[in-house]
């Protein structure tokens, strides 16, 4: 029997995913220091359209030069890029792949040694991290600016022939930034009130989503709660957030838990997937994702009311996932994979050192 994970899954505009097994957005610093595309990069994510993957997420592509976030990054901010992504969308869809750009601003996170620029989010903190620029408080020119560069970039993605875009709206990135209780502390109307901190996320998808047809799938990744660089995120008002986002024209909201198989921390006997199928109208499509490896991890993500799940450190070990797992016992790959296991799942040497950052998954 199929497991229901590897079933079509559907949008509400129509479009068609060949199963419910998504790529997850992977930083991996591989394409050029320009934004243009690599062959790495082309090489890691064809690897997994190949594999079966229903939809591929490209890592976070920066919509301007003052929002990258690390070196080797897929850009999507000017039309020069175009033949590259292109050829990235082209190359997945004859493969069978529905393949979404997830664009994105770094903010705070963008940092001057390599935009020459010194980094701006909602509100100048009292001090910067540890070896940190001191990012500066943004204008009105800015703001405005940020959401001209969101739209344009996501008309880039659909005349390359991307079947959508994701925005970042998760992991401490500047729509994070602007949602955060403690990381945006403005008292003009980009602020202050949930309404205030969510209206630079809406409104970004709002020009996004009248930049593209209404064929293009856009949706949004959101952090529910506080994670890592996530900081001042509360998870009701994540829920309230996701649901305005829904109103606002989004396709698909895609949660990022880091650990599916844990409750929240605000109501430890709750899980947040029922949490935010419960939120959304039934029409909007939900992606969970947070270290998902086996077919019993998805299909209970399923189960709990997600419609598909992403995959990132088990895509990077197993490159066919969706196919190996329509094997009845497959098991996964697991961790530590050596530098040449890596190489032979598609992944160059800056991704391969990259995954050391993963504890454990590189093998010494």
């Amino acid at each position: 029997m199929t497991s229901r994970v590897l079933e079509p899954m559907s949008f509400r505009n129509g479009v068609h995913a060949r199963n419910r097994v998504w790529l997850a957005p992977m930083t991996n610093q591989q394409s050029h220091a320009d934004g243009t595309l690599s062959d790495d990069e082309l090489r890691w994510l064809e690897m997994r359209a190949r594999g079966g993957f229903g939809v591929i997420e490209t890592c976070a592509a920066h919509v301007a030069l003052d929002g990258q976030g690390w070196p080797g990054e897929l850009g999507v901010y000017d039309d020069r890029l175009m033949p590259g992504l292109t050829r990235l969308a082209t190359t997945l869809g004859s493969h069978g792949a529905l393949s979404i750009a997830q664009i994105f601003h770094g903010g705070t996170r963008a940092p001057s040694s390599l935009t020459g620029k010194r980094p701006w989010t909602a509100s100048e903190p009292a001090e910067a991290p540890p070896g940190a620029d001191l990012p500066r408080a943004a204008t009105e020119e800015d703001i405005a600016g940020a959401i001209a560069s969101f739209g344009a970039a996501a008309a880039r993605a659909s005349k390359a022939g991307f079947a959508g875009v994701e925005l970042h709206g998760a992991h401490g990135y500047l729509l994070c930034q602007f949602l955060s209780a403690t990381m945006n502390l403005r008292t003009d109307a980009w602020g202050g009130s949930l309404e205030g901190r969510a209206r630079l996320v809406r409104e970004t998808l709002r020009a996004v989503r009248g930049a593209v047809p209404a064929r293009f799938l856009v949706g949004v990744r959101l952090s529910p709660e506080d994670f890592g660089n996530a900081r001042g995120l509360d998870l009701d008002e994540s829920l309230t957030v996701a649901r305005w986002l829904a109103e606002d024209g989004a396709d698909f909201i895609h949660v990022s838990l880091w650990d599916a198989k844990r409750n929240t921390r605000k109501r430890p006997d709750e899980h947040a997937v029922p949490l935010f199928r419960a939120a959304l109208p039934r029409e909007v499509a939900l992606v969970a994702a947070g270290n998902v490896w086996t077919v019993a991890d998805a299909e209970a993500l399923l189960d709990r009311g997600a419609d598909a799940v992403a995959l990132g450190r088990a895509a990077v070990a197993n490159p066919a996932w969706p196919l190996d797992a329509a094997q009845a016992g497959w098991e996964p790959r697991r961790p530590p994979l050596t530098v040449a296991e890596l190489g032979e799942r598609g992944l160059s040497a800056p991704f391969a050192n990259y995954m050391r950052s993963w504890k454990g998954f590189v093998a010494d």
